[in-house]
């Protein structure tokens, strides 16, 4: 539901926008209202809005002020005007008010006008968040790739540092968007190269063990088991 406020100095007019209009049947949700335009400025700064219904003439400060002041705001506004007002109303286009409904409105109005407004916001909200989801992958691919290439001596501090950010924020992100602790990561990828050089004959305990990052092939011979169920030695003779 997209949340919609209601300005209009006229109590009874407004308070029966709110409660006789199906706006849940609209895809908004009325959750506030306003008597003035001073009001409606006081209201949004402590709560979230994506659409105002606003009447043109309103005390302290028009309607056509809050478009002014919410010109660079994604708040979308509907100006309620009669019909000596609607040429005024129009002035407002500068502003980027595109709707306007005359007073009484009619409940087809009403829903054309939210209806259409509806899918501009849905249209909105899911651009921003295929743009989120690709800026997600772009930075979890980024961190990855960084921890196959460097996993030899990779850290957490080395990553946050080479992607930008604080390393106990990066340690939340990385759970939160892949679902795995990044310590948990790199050592997966370390007993994944450790098992490609497992494979090759040439290659020592003790020796691949330094190849992943590992000073002591004690802990290196702990982890491989934890990690593939079976000890170095194990896993080299299966294959």
């Amino acid at each position: 539901m997209y949340k919609l406020l209601i300005a209009d100095d006229e109590y009874e007019f407004r308070n029966g926008l709110t409660r006789f209009i199906p706006w849940n049947q609209f895809g908004f949700e009325a959750v506030g209202q306003a008597k003035n335009g001073q009001e409606v400025l006081d209201f949004i700064q402590s709560c979230e809005i994506d659409v105002i219904l606003c009447d043109i003439k309103m005390p302290l400060l028009s309607g056509i002020d809050v478009a002014r002041e919410l010109r660079h705001s994604p708040v979308k506004i509907v100006f309620l005007s009669g019909y000596r007002e609607f040429e005024y109303a129009q002035q407002a286009i500068v502003f980027g008010v595109k709707n306007y409904i005359l007073k009484p409105p009619k409940l087809q109005e009403l829903e054309d006008v939210f209806k259409e407004l509806k899918e501009e916001l849905d249209n909105k909200r899911g651009l921003a968040s295929e743009k989120e989801a690709r800026s997600v992958e772009t930075l979890i691919s980024k961190i990855k790739q960084y921890i196959e290439q460097n996993y030899r001596e990779v850290t957490l501090e080395r990553t946050a540092r080479f992607v930008h950010l604080n390393q106990h924020y990066l340690s939340k992100y990385f759970k939160q968007k892949t679902g795995e602790n990044f310590s948990d990561y790199v050592i997966r990828v370390k007993m994944e190269k450790a098992k490609e050089f497992l494979a090759d004959p040439n290659f020592k305990t003790y020796e691949i063990s330094e190849m992943v990052g590992y000073t002591s092939v004690k802990n290196f011979t702990r982890t491989f088991r934890k990690y593939a169920g079976k000890s170095p030695r194990e896993y080299r003779n299966q294959e």
